[in-house]
């Protein structure tokens, strides 16, 4: 088995749905040995999202698959003393403790940061919460839908226009960021501790992560700067950064910043060498000006080609475009494949998503599948000096499963 920089490093996994699980993942990825915590029978309320209306359907746990990969699981029953009570044993020997329960269950369960740092004082200590540890909202549940997407001005300004509905959110899109942010407040509190020796306390929430997504305009806002509307496509000020349709139905989107050395390139592309000449768009400020007519040209220009065309002709000659991926796309692009954003599992064709970090000289390690409710609760009991009796009084309590 591959070995990983995080090689030895015991994280405690007693968080659910995605971000947090998800910065324990990546802490995998690179070797870390993560137990999941979960409780009995259920497990994490996560493993169930597949099943909810309008999700796709699959004979995989997809959900599961991307954020349990690499982990092992014990079911335990904090509600009970005795689950409780392994719980803590497995602290004084882990190096990452990280919970996204509210801060008054984590009180009820006795998981606080006061009662785990006596433990261990080498713990990192990693709480993730929906609107932060303080004030009115610190027990507040929250999703990246609400917490991360519509409380931080995002739902309402990706949209086409102001006068469309609200932008809705797709499954962890803004759990997937955080998640990367709180594995960065980890790592950074390992190196703390690997200059001091001590551990220490780390959190994030979905709230602060929505803001900084969208910290170029609430940083303006905060500076009293003033907005004009929201402008739809077809009435954008800048036409060579706008998005068109092509023949097939799949969309691209221009972005030339160098608008002035790359004009006559792309009227060229577009077969209409006579716009560099057209007095209505001889300048760049002519074409700001008519954007809307240039808009509704290129338009039907765009309509003309597909989009393997369309990305031959204007990849052949430097322009900078984005293709709109939809998901048909993404098991077979080249260009994921060979930078290792899409690797197989272990013993398996089936492909993941990688986590998007590369240490050059640093191996990840090959996926492994995700472990069902409890699967190595013995295992790791056994680890923690449980012998047979001890471990069947637990079960027989119900703290462990």
């Amino acid at each position: 088995m591959e070995k990983g920089i995080f090689e030895g490093l015991k994280v405690l996994d007693c968080a659910s749905f995605i971000a947090a699980p998800a910065a324990a993942t990546v802490l995998s990825d690179f070797g870390a040995d993560v137990i999941k915590i979960e409780p009995p029978v259920s497990g994490d309320p996560y493993r169930n999202l597949p099943n909810l209306p309008g999700y796709p359907h699959s004979e995989h746990n997809f959900a599961w698959m991307l954020e349990a990969r690499n982990k092992k699981s014990i079911a335990l029953d904090l509600s009970k003393p005795e689950a409780q009570a392994v719980l803590y044993r497995l602290v004084a020997e882990a190096d990452v403790f990280i919970t996204n329960f509210p801060p008054n269950v984590r009180e009820k369960l006795g998981l606080t940061y006061d009662k785990l740092a006596p433990l261990n004082d080498r713990l990192i200590y990693a709480s993730f919460t929906g609107y932060g540890e303080k004030g009115e909202e610190a027990n507040k549940p929250g999703f990246d839908s609400n917490a991360y997407w519509a409380r931080s001005g995002l739902m309402d300004l990706v949209r086409a226009d102001e006068e469309t509905t609200p932008a809705r959110s797709v499954a962890g899109m803004g759990d997937h960021p955080c998640a990367m942010a709180f594995y960065s407040a980890i790592v950074t509190a390992l190196y703390r501790r690997e200059r001091t020796g001590k551990g220490g306390h780390v959190s994030t929430n979905l709230m602060a992560n929505g803001v900084w997504a969208n910290g170029v305009l609430a940083q303006a806002k905060l500076c009293g700067a003033k907005f004009s509307r929201r402008r739809p496509r077809e009435q954008a000020l800048n036409a060579v950064t706008n998005h068109y349709k092509c023949k097939d139905g799949r969309w691209i989107i221009l972005s030339l910043l160098n608008e002035e050395r790359q004009w006559p390139t792309l009227a060229h592309c577009l077969g209409r060498d006579d716009l560099v000449t057209d007095e209505r768009f001889a300048t760049k400020a002519d074409r700001h000006a008519r954007s809307v007519e240039l808009i509704r040209i290129f338009d039907e220009v765009f309509a003309t080609k597909t989009l393997a065309e369309w990305r031959k002709l204007l990849d052949g000659n430097g322009l900078v475009f984005g293709v709109v991926g939809i998901l048909d796309d993404i098991p077979n692009d080249r260009q994921m494949l060979d930078n290792g954003v899409l690797v197989p599992f272990e013993n398996d064709t089936m492909l993941t998503v990688s986590s998007p970090i590369w240490i050059d000289g640093e191996k990840k390690v090959q996926p492994r599948k995700p472990p069902g409710i409890g699967e190595h609760s013995e295992e790791i009991l056994h680890k923690a000096g449980y012998d047979e009796a001890a471990i069947e009084k637990l079960r027989a309590s119900g703290a462990v499963a």
